[in-house]
């Protein structure tokens, strides 16, 4: 599922710069996750980005919006598409991925 930003958001920006997919963007009152770009940083990393800087946890999964780990790859791959890392990863079966996390 795509993350979205809550209500509970105070506009502080944290999250906007750490969005691997510049996803992210400003509203006159809080900050909103483009769905369409959000990858959950799948691809990028094994845990959401803006959910490990949000000073007041408002970047959530969306329940509306559930997606599976090879739709959001597919969707990072799509929106990178001259990342040669990103896409070698794929090819190797071994990309970051929150599905995935490694312990």
């Amino acid at each position: 599922m795509s993350t979205h930003i809550t209500d509970a958001c105070i506009n502080c920006g944290a999250c906007e710069p750490v969005c691997p997919n510049e996803a992210i963007s400003p509203t006159e009152y809080l900050f909103v996750i483009d769905p369409e770009r959000c990858t959950e940083c799948v691809g990028f990393h094994d845990h959401e980005q803006c959910q490990s800087v949000c000073p007041v946890t408002c970047c959530l999964p969306d329940p509306e919006l559930r997606e599976s780990e090879s739709e959001l790859i597919e969707r990072a791959l799509r929106l990178h598409p001259n990342d040669r890392v990103l896409a070698q990863r794929y090819q190797a079966n071994d990309f970051p991925s929150l599905y995935r996390r490694r312990n």
